[in-house]
C-alpha cells in the first residue's frame, strides 16, 4: 500500500474507533448537528462487531444490509431538516429474548432455532419509533434462565476484561457488547438481576426500573412485579435516553400507569453531601464471597466522605430465597407449561428444573409466596423511614470461567440451586424498589465491580440522580471510576466460545425467511 493510502486507512481506523467510543447522548446531539452520519456510524458500528465478536460472542443475528437502508433513510431525515427521535440514527442491540421483526429471535432455544418474528415486541416498536436502527441481537441464556450467558443454540458470551471469564446474564450479550463498543443503545430485561448483574460484571451501567414504568408485554403474568425490561448504557445519561424513549403505559402491561417520559431524559445530577446513605455487604441472608466484602468496604471508605451520613446497616427481611423460589417458579409454569407437556427434552436443564419446581408447589406454597413479599416489602421501608439510598455489592463473586454454568459455592457455602448466588439482586427484586448496578472500579482481581444503588419505593428519578452524581464524582478517583476493557489485548479463549452448541448454528439463508428478514446473518 502506498505511504499515502497506509496512512488514510490508519486514520480511518482510528476515527472510526474514535466514533463507536462516544456516548449514545454524544452520538446522538453529533447526528442532530450534522456533525455524522448515521450511515457512517452504524458502518463503525458494524467494523467494530467484526473485529471484536469473535472473541467475546456478545452479538447473534445481524441485519446489516436492512440496516444500512434504514440508516440512509435516517440520514437523508437529517439533511432535510425533518423532526428526529430521541435515538434517531444510534444503532440498536436487542436483547435475544425479545421478539423482533424480520430478525432471528431463538430465546436461546434449539426450539426456536428457525424463529423469525413478524412483528416487533413493544419495547423494541418504540425504540425504533424513537429512531433507533435495528443491528443485531444479542445473546442470553437458554430462555433466560440463569446468571452465566450461555446456550446450545449460539454458544458462550465471554467477559471483555478476560473471555475465558463469564459475562453475567441474562442480558449478558448486550452487556458485553455495550462494553466493547460495538453498539451505543441495547436492550436488558431482569427478573433476579439479569439486567444489573452482567451490567456488573461488564463494567457498564444497568436500571432496573420500578415495575410498570417501561411497559413488559412479554411476561404472561401480567400482574407480577418480578420482571422488568430496563436500559443499559455505558453512563447512567445513555441509560436515561433510553429510558425516555421507552417509558410510558401500555395495556400490554397492567402494571403500567401514566408518566412523562421525558422526566428521565436529562436528570439533574443529586447534592450527595444531602444524602443520608446506608450499605450493606450482604442484607443479612446472602453469602458473599470475603474478596467481595473488603473490595465494598474499601469502596464505602473511599467515597463515604461525598454523603452526609454513610452508615453500614442491619436488616431482617424474612425468608427471601423460598419467596422467591416460588414466585420465580410461577412464572416459569405459566410460560412453559405448553412446551412441557409437548416435549420435557425440548427444554434445558435450567428452565426444566424451574417448571419441575413450580408444577410440585402447591396453592398454599404460592399464597405464602405473595404475603411474604408484602411482608418484605413492608419491612424494607424501615430503612428508607432514616435514609435515602442502600449501597450493596450487585454481585457475591468476581467473574468465574462461563464454563462453569454458575458459582456451586460462596465463601465455601454450597448454593442449593443454580441462581441462588444471585440473592443479592433478586432480593431488591422483591421489594420493587428500583435499583441501579454501577461501575465502580475492580475488584481484587482486577475484574469489573459494581455498585448497586437502591432507591426508595418508586423513587427511579431520584436513583438516577444520586447515581448521575456519583458517576461524576467516581470519574476522578482511579479506584472508583469505570474500568474500561483493553480490546487490543483479547485472545481467543479455550474452550471456544461456541464449543456448547448443540447443533450447528442456525444459517441465515436455511433459517431466516429473507423476505422479510432484511438479508438477516449471524456472526
Amino acid at each position: 500500500m502506498p505511504e499515502s493510502s497506509r496512512d488514510n486507512a490508519v486514520k480511518d481506523t482510528f476515527h472510526s474507533d474514535a466514533l463507536v467510543e462516544r456516548s449514545a447522548v454524544d452520538l446522538r446531539s453529533l447526528i442532530g448537528a450534522k456533525e455524522i452520519s448515521p450511515v457512517e456510524l452504524l458502518e463503525a458500528c458494524i467494523g467494530r462487531i467484526e473485529t471484536v465478536n469473535p472473541f467475546i460472542n456478545a452479538v447473534t443475528a445481524t441485519c446489516f444490509e436492512r440496516a444500512r437502508n434504514e440508516a440512509r433513510v435516517a440520514e437523508q431525515a437529517v439533511l432535510k431538516g425533518e423532526p428526529l427521535g430521541l435515538l434517531h440514527g444510534l444503532p440498536l442491540g436487542v436483547k435475544d429474548l425479545e421478539p423482533t421483526a424480520g430478525l432471528l429471535t431463538t430465546f436461546g432455544s434449539p426450539a426456536f432455532r428457525g424463529h423469525v418474528p413478524d412483528h416487533d415486541i413493544e419495547l423494541v416498536a418504540r425504540l425504533r419509533r424513537a429512531g433507533a436502527i435495528v443491528a443485531a441481537k444479542t445473546n442470553v441464556p437458554e430462555m433466560g434462565a440463569g446468571a452465566n450467558t450461555r446456550n446450545p443454540v449460539w454458544g458462550a458470551t465471554g467477559n471483555p476484561f478476560n473471555p475465558n471469564l463469564n459475562a453475567g446474564g441474562s442480558s449478558g450479550g448486550s452487556a458485553a457488547a455495550l462494553a466493547c463498543d460495538m453498539l451505543p443503545v441495547c436492550t436488558g430485561s431482569d427478573t433476579g438481576g439479569s439486567l444489573r448483574i452482567p451490567a456488573s460484571k461488564c463494567g457498564i451501567v444497568g436500571f432496573r426500573p420500578s415495575p410498570g414504568v417501561i411497559p413488559s408485554v412479554r411476561k404472561l403474568l401480567g400482574w407480577t412485579p418480578l420482571s422488568v425490561v430496563g436500559p443499559m448504557g455505558r453512563s447512567v445519561e445513555d441509560a436515561c435516553l433510553q429510558m425516555a424513549a421507552t417509558a410510558g403505559m401500555h395495556a400490554g402491561d397492567p402494571l403500567s400507569y401514566p408518566l412523562d417520559p421525558l422526566a428521565f431524559l436529562r436528570p439533574h445530577a443529586a447534592e450527595l453531601g444531602r444524602l443520608r446513605v446506608a450499605y450493606t455487604t450482604d442484607f443479612g441472608v446472602c453469602d458473599v464471597d470475603p474478596d467481595i466484602r473488603s473490595t465494598l468496604a474499601s469502596k464505602i471508605a473511599a467515597m463515604r466522605h461525598l454523603f452526609a451520613r454513610c452508615d453500614e446497616v442491619q436488616f431482617d427481611l424474612g425468608d427471601v430465597h423460598r419467596c422467591f423460589d416460588v414466585l420465580r417458579a410461577e412464572a416459569f409454569v405459566a410460560g412453559m407449561r405448553d412446551a412441557y407437556e409437548k416435549n420435557p427434552e425440548s427444554l434445558g436443564v435450567n428452565p426444566r428444573a424451574n417448571y419441575e419446581m413450580g408444577a410440585a408447589m402447591s396453592l398454599l406454597d404460592a399464597a405464602w409466596a405473595q404475603s411474604e413479599q408484602t411482608r418484605i416489602l413492608q419491612k424494607f421501608q424501615r430503612t428508607f423511614a432514616e435514609y435515602d439510598l442502600v449501597l450493596s455489592p450487585t454481585t457475591p463473586v468476581s467473574p468465574f470461567p462461563w464454563t462453569q454454568p454458575h458459582a456451586r459455592t460462596i465463601d465455601g457455602k454450597e448454593q442449593t440451586n443454580y441462581y441462588r448466588w444471585l440473592a443479592l439482586t433478586y432480593l431488591v427484586t422483591l421489594t420493587t424498589h428500583p435499583a441501579m448496578s454501577l461501575p465502580c472500579g475492580t475488584d481484587s482481581k482486577g475484574m469489573p465491580f459494581g455498585l448497586q444503588v437502591v432507591g426508595p419505593f418508586r423513587g427511579d428519578l431520584q436513583v438516577l440522580e444520586a447515581s448521575l452524581a456519583l458517576e461524576k464524582a467516581f470519574a476522578v478517583d482511579p479506584m472508583l471510576r469505570r474500568p474500561r476493557p483493553d480490546l487490543t489485548a483479547l485472545v481467543m479463549p479455550e474452550p471456544r466460545l461456541d464449543s456448547i452448541v448443540s447443533a450447528p448454528r442456525p444459517d441465515a439463508e436455511r433459517n431466516v425467511d429473507a423476505s422479510n428478514s432484511g438479508n438477516a446473518s449471524v456472526v
